[in-house]
């Protein structure tokens, strides 16, 4: 049975196999895994926020909570643990548009959306590669990580559970 850690809101947790990773209660947050599979390694963030512009101190003290901060911390944690940066992989799951707002899709308040876009753009700019994702809708969404199946299962309110 692998030990569960949960990783909270704007947290960022690094494990070693056979541990898994999971987080309660993504709506228009991002749930990023960065692993390698070779070492065995494998990190997850709670993404809350696309960027951190004007946050200050706030940004540094918690980078977990933005994706501009939260994607390069947490390459950083799996690579201090023994990971490759080339060989790293990433699984995403969240983003969802939580709230109908008139016009919500396209503005300012279309938070899920920023925070998947961001997070995948960061992640291709970076080099990393992008297995899997499931983001958008309108539910909220829990995620489990295991470093034994390498797999994201997904819970999604009324929807069931999926692995990707």
């Amino acid at each position: 049975m692998e030990k569960a850690h949960h990783v909270g809101m704007a947290e960022l947790v690094v494990v070693s196999s056979p541990e898994m990773l999971m987080t309660l209660g993504l709506g228009s947050c991002i749930g990023l895994v960065l692993y390698d599979q070779t070492a065995k390694i494998a990190g997850m963030v709670h993404i809350m926020l696309p960027d951190s512009r004007g946050a200050g101190a706030k940004a540094a003290e918690k980078p977990g909570k933005f994706a501009d901060t939260a994607v390069p911390a947490l390459i950083n944690a799996v690579c201090s643990k023994g990971a490759l940066r080339s060989r790293l992989k990433a699984k995403l799951a969240g983003g969802s548009q939580m709230f109908a707002l008139p016009g919500a899709e396209t503005d300012f308040l279309a938070v899920g959306s920023r925070n998947a876009k961001e997070t995948i753009d960061l992640l291709k700019k970076m080099g990393i590669p992008l297995v899997n994702s499931d983001v958008g809708g309108n539910k909220g969404r829990t995620v489990e990580f295991s470093t034994v199946t390498w797999m994201l299962t997904v819970k999604v309110l009324g929807k069931g559970k999926t692995e990707i």
